[in-house]
């Protein structure tokens, strides 16, 4: 092999690492932006719907989760995590099952997350209800909001609006 052509492959390997290492430092920087998010938080949905939201980091802090309360007994689990390159979200979903979402971040609004679906667990076929995306999108340290979109028999529907404040 030429020496040109051992700089070249050389080159190359520095190229694809340092992409890799990129990319896992982006997903890494979005972890850590929702890692902020630790506390407790109340806000409104749909209706004025009073609910509570609940941050809190586990697994030796590789893992945010959420616990959010809307209505007398619907309380509803995701943890947002990395998987190699990727910040991921698994909804735990009082419909009983449970979508992973992969986040894609826009350069221009670093602090919004739109997650979308990947796939799901304990769901039958793909025309099962299921949330289908989520948007995070953090205000200011005191403020987020969060967008829920449901999917059903092909359709998608905006189903729900969260507006969050930080509890004092």
């Amino acid at each position: 092999m030429t020496t040109k052509r051992v700089w070249v492959l050389i080159l190359a390997a520095f190229c694809l690492v340092a992409a890799l290492a990129a990319a896992q430092s982006k997903a890494q920087a979005g972890f850590d932006r929702l890692k902020n998010l630790v506390g407790e938080w109340e806000g409104t949905g749909a209706n004025n719907q009073q609910i509570s939201v609940s941050y809190r980091l586990v697994s030796n802090d590789s893992a945010l989760e959420e616990t959010l309360h809307a209505g007398k007994d619907e309380t509803m689990i995701t943890m947002y995590h990395l998987d190699g390159d990727r910040l991921m979200a698994t909804h735990y979903c009082a419909a009983g099952n449970q979508p992973r979402m992969v986040a894609a971040q826009d350069a221009k609004s670093p602090n919004a997350f739109s997650f979308q679906f990947l796939d799901a667990t304990n769901m039958a076929n793909p025309d099962v209800g299921h949330m289908h995306s989520l948007v995070v999108t953090l205000l200011d340290k005191d403020h987020f909001t969060q967008q829920w979109t449901w999917k059903e028999k092909g359709k998608e529907d905006r189903w729900e609006v969260f507006r969050l404040t930080r509890k004092k």
